[in-house]
């Protein structure tokens, strides 16, 4: 990759570059007919991902928005992960965004002893799933999932990963 990828946390004055990234990968790439009310946590990113203990990354090329990846802290030493997008073009082992994204994540993590980390998804997304599982996610049944997880309308696939995981690749 040519130019100079960028991780940094997103606030609300993002809202229209996350959802411009967003949408369109949610409902024309994979059909899921979801609109930004039905998201309101992407309408307020600080309330939901900041202000619970949790944050909001985004991967800027040249200034522009090319992933995203987010975590709310759901207390027990846990976080939820939610929003984990990768424009197509951006995507793949060559440019290594989503592990870079994922990275970020876990640092942040670490530093703020969130030890379990949990996410839903659903069943279409294999290349989502492979992902997951190469870097040291275990699949989980609905019902093994914590209480505190927050769920999401549509996932029917989850994982957990307990940070120090040595099949971690992050």
């Amino acid at each position: 990759m040519k130019n100079k990828l960028v991780i940094k946390p997103l606030q609300n004055n993002y809202t229209q570059q996350i959802l411009n990234l967003i949408l369109p990968i949610q409902q024309i790439e994979f059909n899921v007919p979801v609109t930004p009310e039905a998201q309101p946590d992407l309408l307020d990113i600080e309330k939901y991902y900041h202000g619970s203990g949790g944050g909001f990354w985004g991967a800027e090329i040249d200034g522009e928005l090319v992933g995203t990846i987010a975590l709310i802290s759901t207390g027990h030493t846990a976080g939820a992960i939610r929003k984990m997008f990768v424009k197509k073009e951006f995507r793949g082992k060559e440019t290594g965004i989503a592990n870079d994204l994922l990275s970020e994540l876990i640092s942040y993590c670490r530093h703020n002893e969130i030890i379990d980390l949990y996410l839903g998804t659903v069943d279409m997304l294999k290349a989502a799933h492979r992902f997951y599982e190469k870097n040291g996610f275990e699949r989980k049944q609905s019902e093994d999932m914590p209480d505190y997880f927050p769920r999401m309308m549509g996932e029917n696939i989850y994982y957990h990963l307990t940070l120090g995981n040595t099949n971690s690749i992050i």
